[in-house]
């Protein structure tokens, strides 16, 4: 059985999406701290041709509490969002079967960071027909006081992990051996980047997946998107 584990972020990038792909089961982070100046509330789109950041407003909080214990701003205008999001993406030749999509997402009345954010993900991966197992790690019997690597391999046995498979920007943060050790194999995803029409522009990569949706069919990012990746070996 495949793992993988990540924080929520919102409409995140291709990459995230193939990693979904590529497991069995995928564990998101709900009780983990919330990071200021990170992409777990904002991300980016095209924009007249550059990229351009879009946000959710946080109500004011300390900086100690987890994802799932901050809420979004009582101001957060969901239309204003919405409308952002249909004027840079209105001409795209897939607008009008990606945009209810976003409809949806952001129409999501529950105002918790968390849920927020999970559904959109949840919401992608419907339209995307990704059918990937999703569990929220509170709700995982172990000890939550354990960090980082501890953290992840307890999540792993819990969840009857035989291969978990990470981010390739987090190889310096695990050890094949320990994970050798529990009997599960370490592997890493590294995404190709692969290029579309944006407008007739030049490409600007790695947007949020909003962009992705706009300029591809689903038939499309199925067959040369998600699985255009590598696993590898540390």
């Amino acid at each position: 059985m495949k793992l993988a584990i990540m924080q929520p972020y919102f409409f995140p990038y291709i990459g995230y999406f193939q990693l979904i792909s590529a497991v069995d089961k995928f564990i998101v982070y709900d009780n983990i701290k919330y990071t200021k100046k990170g992409w777990i509330n904002r991300n980016r789109m095209l924009r007249d041709g550059r990229d351009a950041t879009f946000s959710l407003p946080l109500k004011a909080a300390p900086d100690s509490l987890d994802v799932c214990e901050r809420s979004l701003s009582p101001e957060f205008d969901r239309n204003k969002l919405l409308n952002q999001i249909q004027g840079a993406y209105r001409r795209a030749p897939f607008f009008s079967s990606a945009f209810p999509v976003i409809e949806q997402a952001i129409g999501f009345p529950d105002n918790n960071l968390f849920f927020y954010i999970f559904n959109s993900i949840s919401e992608i991966c419907g339209y995307l027909g990704i059918r990937t197992g999703f569990a929220v790690s509170s709700e995982i019997a172990i000890n939550h006081d354990l960090k980082a690597q501890e953290k992840v391999l307890a999540l792993c046995e819990k969840a009857g992990a035989e291969v978990y498979v990470n981010a390739i920007g987090g190889m310096e943060l695990y050890s094949q051996d320990a994970f050798a050790a529990r009997g599960i194999e370490l592997k890493f995803i590294k995404s190709k980047c692969v290029e579309y029409s944006q407008f007739g522009a030049d490409f600007v990569p790695w947007l949020s997946i909003v962009d992705v949706i706009m300029f591809n069919s689903v038939d499309e990012i199925q067959r040369n998107m998600l699985g255009a990746y590598e696993l590898i070996q540390p």
